[in-house]
């Protein structure tokens, strides 16, 4: 039998300040003490746990609030940019710890309190794309660190500091392959107090326009301050200078109490309505279209069947030796259609007619049609063709005989 506990801890409180990046690291080692120990010494760290994270009374986090955790023996990470317009408003996440070894949960909430200052949000914002890290690991101190100070070496800025980190997944990338350790890639928004320095400039040149438009590197002399730790989609980068940027403020109407003004009674339409005529509509609908579908069939009934030519007229327009040609033609498809239904018939001399190429005169073919062909051999010669019909021959003068 196994027996679910769940734990609380006293409220935690931070105070963070609007416009600039907030992290909150859910560390596992401080919730271990809740939950008893490994049964094996030494290996209390290996207990799988998650956590979830969700707004006081709500299913979900606040909008400008992410939660990160990669396995469940990592930490897991919070981290957002608060705006102005949460200034004031204590916001109490719940945060519940879930030990997959033995379902036992603890749970503490952590308030937030964001801070409201002068100095922040900086006017000059530059937004760079990280290819070679994940949002996890930028969000390591260090890291960011490292990446603060190299922005700085390149923009020379009296302040500095970032306002954002957003994953390239949220951004609508895609998840790379499980090859050759790639990563998915971060976008980081920091602010300073100064104008940008030449070397962000670079990219808006149109040479460099031109290479991103054709899926090339840029040449940014500066590059070679990041590129031993980070490397950066020059292409990707944003500079916006938030002074020069218009605001559009959109009149949202007061909101009611939600109870309908008291205008008196509903006075529903009289009954005595005038009576629609629908003969017009009818002969714009059915009508119009159905005389029009009309004489289209009746033109093209016409000039199907009435201006047909006629197979007599056809015949008496035809040349005598083109009519002979198509009754031999459907003569001899007849009798091989005949013959095909039985194959043990021999093959006859001749299933021609004959005809004269100059007058068109039937000739009879080289044996009647009486002639008993069943007995007849394969290979005939001129001794056994008794009843073969000579074919008339033509004399060197021009006269026929037989």
């Amino acid at each position: 039998m196994v027996t679910i506990l769940s734990k609380s801890h006293a409220d935690r409180n931070v105070y963070p300040s609007a416009g600039v990046l907030f992290v909150h690291v859910l560390e596992r080692e401080y919730f271990k003490g809740e939950f008893p120990p490994y049964p094996k010494a030494g290996d209390s760290s290996n207990d799988p746990i998650t956590f979830n994270t969700n707004l006081k009374g709500y299913p979900d986090r606040p909008g400008w609030l992410r939660y990160i955790q990669r396995t469940p023996h990592s930490d897991g990470v919070l981290y957002g940019s608060p705006t102005a317009e949460h200034v004031g408003k204590p916001t109490i996440i719940e945060i519940t710890a879930y030990n997959k070894r033995t379902f036992e949960t603890a749970r503490h909430n952590l308030v937030i309190n964001i801070m409201s200052t002068e100095e922040f949000p900086l006017p000059y914002q530059a937004e760079f794309f990280i290819k070679n890290m994940n949002v996890e690991e930028m969000l390591a101190s260090e890291v960011l660190g490292d990446f603060l100070g190299a922005v700085k070496n390149v923009w020379q800025p009296e302040r500095l500091n970032a306002i954002n980190i957003t994953s390239a997944l949220d951004r609508g990338g895609r998840v790379p392959l499980p090859i050759n350790d790639l990563k998915e890639g971060v976008y980081v928004m920091v602010g300073a107090d100064v104008q940008f320095s030449s070397c962000l400039r670079e990219v808006e040149t149109p040479q460099n326009q031109l290479r991103c438009s054709q899926e090339m590197e840029p040449v940014i002399s500066c590059d070679k301050k990041f590129r031993a730790q980070f490397h950066i989609d020059w292409c990707k980068i944003s500079l916006v200078d938030i002074t020069k940027v218009v605001a559009v403020h959109s009149n949202r109407p007061d909101p009611g109490t939600g109870v309908l003004p008291d205008i008196g009674e509903y006075n529903p339409p009289s009954e005595s309505l005038k009576s629609r005529d629908y003969f017009t509509d009818f002969l714009i609908t059915l009508a119009v279209p159905s005389a029009v579908a009309l004489v289209l069939f009746i033109i093209l009934a016409y000039s199907m069947c009435c201006r047909r030519e006629g197979v007599e007229k056809r015949n008496m327009q035809t040349p005598d030796i083109q009519l002979v040609h198509h009754s031999s033609i459907q003569k001899s498809t007849k009798e091989l259609r005949s013959m095909s239904k039985n194959r043990e018939i021999a093959w006859p001399l001749s299933t021609l007619p004959v005809f004269h190429p100059v007058s068109g005169e039937v000739v009879p073919p080289l044996h009647p049609d009486n002639y008993e062909t069943t007995s007849m051999p394969l290979m005939q010669t001129q001794t056994n063709l008794q009843n073969q019909i000579q074919i008339p021959q033509q004399q060197s003068s021009g006269k026929w005989y037989s």
